[in-house]
């Protein structure tokens, strides 16, 4: 019985030692990586969806008193500039001054595409050159204290808020919204 025992333990002992050799700490620039993957899987799952809806659609409304489907998402691309720039202090691209959801110019699916696109890779571009040592400094946005790295994780959240959003206006279309695309 003693004998079992000590192998047990030696096994289990053999088997901490394993998973904690095999563990690797996380660097900020693995993190970083992870957050340039993560927006430019956002930007893949985003572009499937402007492509599922028809481009005569993109005026469609759920209800009268909500956006459409392409105010939606040039909500989206607004946000993603306005919020990543106050993470980033990255100047914002000229197209961003204007109010794109009440543009009758913007509303276009070659527009939206053109604004959704140009913001996501705002934001990716941001993420790639922003300094690792400033994400930790707090700026008050909204009235409210954030870590810039705070920031950012707002931003692509947004940004899947408003994406999600838009899968009513396709369903209600009845064509089929894309599948999840989480990896």
């Amino acid at each position: 019985m003693r004998q079992i025992i000590a192998i047990a333990a030696l096994v289990c002992a053999a088997t901490t030692f394993t998973n904690k050799a095999a563990a690797q700490a996380l660097t900020t620039e693995d993190i970083k990586a992870q957050m340039v993957k993560e927006w430019e899987r956002a930007k893949a799952y985003t572009i499937e969806y402007m492509n599922t809806m028809p481009a005569n659609k993109y005026g469609f409304k759920a209800q009268d008193s909500i956006r459409s489907f392409a105010q939606q998402l040039l909500h989206l691309a607004g946000g993603n500039v306005f919020l990543m720039s106050n993470a980033s202090d990255d100047a914002k691209p000229a197209w961003a001054a204007r109010d794109l959801e009440h543009s009758a110019g913007a509303q276009s699916k070659d527009s939206v595409m053109y604004f959704v696109n140009a913001s996501y890779d705002y934001c990716i571009n941001a993420v790639k050159n922003s300094d690792l040592n400033k994400w930790g400094e707090k700026k008050k946005v909204f009235g409210m204290e954030q870590t810039r790295y705070a920031m950012m994780i707002k931003t692509f959240e947004h940004q899947t808020h408003h994406r999600g959003q838009t899968t009513i206006y396709i369903r209600l279309q009845g064509i089929k919204p894309p599948q999840e695309k989480l990896f």
